[in-house]
């Protein structure tokens, strides 16, 4: 069965899966049907998992009627402060229980929630702040203490409420209200009032949420993300496995609801769209980590019986060849995935064969919040350098970005997408905006090639493909090249400069624990697969996985200072 005959069962009309066209700002497209209106209608559906362990961090343990209990209460004490439907709430914090609580309480009063990157400096916090308008921060102790001293820059700022403030003290901290006042600890959630969240009259394509994209290049632009956007992701994910289990023959797996290793920050959309929302929906237990420590991980899943795991290849990499893995039982793993970031062919095969998990892939990107594409079992380990057939209220274009004109199947271009979970605009950017929403479309900046079957393979972002002496090179494929090699568990490939070629590529490094190979060693074995003109003119070694930013994706910009004058 081919994907498209699996779309026509799952879609049909009646179907749990059908689709309605919708019209809104400006754009048409297909969405769920069944899908929830908006986030109100899901913090109910969450409501009524009830004692269901929700979240798990360190020794903190909460039920979903605690966290229930909590967002009512902070979303009355918001509402008690004045925020309205439109204010924005930045939300600045690690991944702890009070995050999801902030979240619903900001969203299901119409107000726009700003999750802020935990690892931005006070500088970068502030701009967040400031560009968005932000009335109220709600922050940890960590990020407060880079806030608060700028506090006199961030005019619209009227309110500051602060978790897990320790013993701070002093003039920046006599404003802060201290959330624990107002919703006690998380372990305590479940003793507060039972009441109802005071939701508003949302509309589903009324916005939810501002989302910064990454900022590998200039600053930070503001997504706008709805309502609907949001909730997509819950039958996005379903139609994906639906999909998948319809066309293998295989029998589905039972069901109830799982509990899931959460091990990228919740202020990145991979966390808050494609995880949260299904996790509320469908009951998970959604285990945080304070920091990624893979040793740690292993543990965790071990004694909490984790079923989901991944978040970006890097995450799947570092399970996989830590020392410790074979002293813990992992039995319980049935799923293994990623997105944000390339991965490697042999990544997808040892997460089958030495987890015995489902490994699986997705692409999206913050402003498609989250899933466009996805890819699971059998089809990935047949396809491991593709990121799957766009889910089916979702489509994609491969576009000459000069002429802007439809390229034929199998060329590579600027991937287009559209669908019910491409974000409206930009806040406040219409320059921006105008040259990435095109017509109903986001210009996403990647370079990809769909096959005849509809299969989608990203092959590189537009400004990190390589130009030499006239020759394009893909740094992807280099990448997974030497990704391929047994000794390498991390690589980038970038451009540095030659007088005549223009650029040439070369590659930074990390090698597994125990592991050993040189630069010639990795250079022939790039040379045996690829063509020569691809082959690294120089390699460099960490001793540590290369640097990312909180969306698992590498600076490369930090690597080329390694290779000096480009030699």
């Amino acid at each position: 069965m081919t994907p498209d005959q699996a779309k026509a069962v799952l879609c049909a009309a009646g179907a749990p899966f059908e689709m309605e066209t919708v019209t809104a700002h400006g754009r048409t497209f297909r969405a769920w049907k069944n899908a929830p209106a908006h986030l109100g209608v899901l913090a109910q559906i969450g409501r009524s998992h009830g004692a269901r362990e929700f979240l798990i961090h360190e020794d903190e343990r909460v039920t979903y009627d605690g966290w229930f209990r909590a967002a009512a209460a902070l979303a009355a004490h918001l509402s008690d402060l004045g925020v309205q439907p439109g204010d924005r709430v930045a939300l600045a914090m690690r991944n702890v229980p009070e995050w999801p609580v902030a979240f619903f309480a900001v969203t299901t009063l119409g107000a726009i929630c700003v999750p802020l990157n935990a690892w931005w400096t006070g500088g970068e916090l502030a701009y967040g702040l400031n560009t968005a308008g932000c009335r109220v921060v709600i922050a940890d102790g960590e990020r407060l203490d880079r806030i608060l001293p700028l506090r006199d820059g961030l005019p619209a700022l009227e309110h500051v409420i602060g978790a897990r403030l320790g013993a701070r003290a002093g003039a920046d901290f006599e404003a802060v209200v201290a959330l624990e006042s107002v919703i006690g600890r998380p372990q305590d959630y479940g003793a507060l009032p039972d009441r109802d969240l005071p939701v508003a009259d949302l509309d589903p394509d009324q916005a939810a949420t501002i989302f910064y994209t990454s900022g590998t290049t200039g600053h930070p632009k503001g997504a706008l993300g709805t309502h609907r956007n949001l909730v997509t992701n819950i039958l996005s994910g379903a139609y994906v496995r639906a999909s998948a289990t319809l066309r293998s023959g295989d029998a589905p797996p039972a069901p109830g609801p799982r509990t899931a290793l959460v091990s990228v920050p919740m202020f990145h959309v991979t966390a808050c769209s494609a995880v949260l929302m299904g996790s509320v929906f469908a009951g998970n237990t959604l285990v945080f980590m304070r920091r990624w420590d893979a040793g740690a991980a292993l543990a965790l899943i071990e004694r909490e019986r984790i079923n989901l795991a991944g978040g970006v290849p890097t995450i799947a990499w570092q399970l996989l060849e830590h020392p410790d893995r074979e002293k813990y039982d992992l039995s319980s793993l049935e799923s293994v995935s990623y997105g944000g970031a390339p991965s490697a062919p042999d990544l997808v095969r040892k997460i089958a064969h030495v987890f015995g998990a489902v490994p699986g892939n997705g692409w999206g990107m913050t402003e498609t919040m989250a899933t466009v594409t996805n890819i699971i079992g059998a089809d990935y380990l047949a396809r491991p350098d593709s990121c799957g057939t766009p889910v089916a209220v979702a489509d994609l274009r491969v576009v000459d970005p000069d002429t802007l004109a439809d390229l034929p199947t199998g060329a590579v271009g600027e991937l287009w997408a559209s669908g019910p979970m491409v974000v409206k605009a930009y806040w406040n950017n219409p320059d921006a905006t105008a040259q990435t929403f095109v017509d109903g479309w986001v210009r996403t900046g990647d370079l990809a090639r769909i096959d005849d079957e509809g299969y989608c393979y990203v092959v590189d972002r537009a400004k990190d493909m390589l130009i030499r002496g006239g020759e394009n090179i893909y740094s992807a494929e280099v990448e997974n090249a030497l990704y391929d090699h047994p000794a390498v568990i991390d690589a980038a490939v970038i451009g540095i400069a030659h007088p005549t070629l223009g650029e040439e590529p070369a590659a930074v490094v990390h090698l597994a624990p125990g592991q050993a190979a040189s630069e010639q060693d990795l250079r022939d074995w790039v040379a045996a697969r690829l063509a020569a003109f691809k082959v690294p003119v120089a390699i460099r070694f960490l001793p540590e996985t290369l640097p990312r930013n909180a969306n698992g994706k590498i600076l490369k910009r930090e690597l080329k200072a390694l290779f000096g004058d480009g030699s």
